[in-house]
């Protein structure tokens, strides 16, 4: 049998040439084993300070002067800044620090994107109203990361 023309040497040639002409295309669906969505709206976005944060949202702002000093006392240092909540890793297994992180990401978008799904009104006080539980802080944290997700 011919080497060259292998069963198995142009499966692999047909492999390459599919990856090389997929290009940018593949770029967008997930990855084999690990999937981070990237998009505009998300907090990864946000912390990486690729943007300018809307006016109404200075990144240097605290989570207290946002949201008020009862909610930030309740669950996190009254002098976190919006920048480092978005920066946070410590929402898997903490709905508060998910809903945190995710909240700020959706009042930004809600200021910076004109299409994003909550005012910003909305956004402050589903906020607030998921404080009372944890359950309901984790189902929170879900609709602002789908709206996130779903903004770009």
């Amino acid at each position: 049998m011919d080497t060259l023309c292998s069963p198995s040497r142009l499966v692999l040639v047909t492999f390459f040439l599919l990856c090389f002409f997929a290009g940018d295309s593949s770029a967008t669906r997930p990855g084999f084993i690990y999937t981070r969505h990237r998009g505009r709206c998300t907090p990864q976005y946000w912390s990486s300070q690729r943007e300018a944060w809307p006016r109404m949202v200075p990144e240097r702002s605290t989570v207290e002067k946002i949201f008020g000093v009862m909610v930030a006392k309740e669950r996190w240092r009254s002098d976190l800044t919006l920048v480092e909540s978005t920066a946070r890793n410590d929402e898997e297994g903490n709905a508060y620090g998910a809903l945190l992180k995710q909240g700020i990401a959706a009042l930004i978008n809600s200021y910076a994107r004109k299409s994003f799904s909550y005012a910003p009104w909305e956004v402050k006080t589903m906020l607030i109203q998921a404080m009372v539980s944890e359950s309901a802080a984790r189902r929170q944290a879900e609709h602002f990361a789908v709206a996130n997700v779903a903004c770009d």
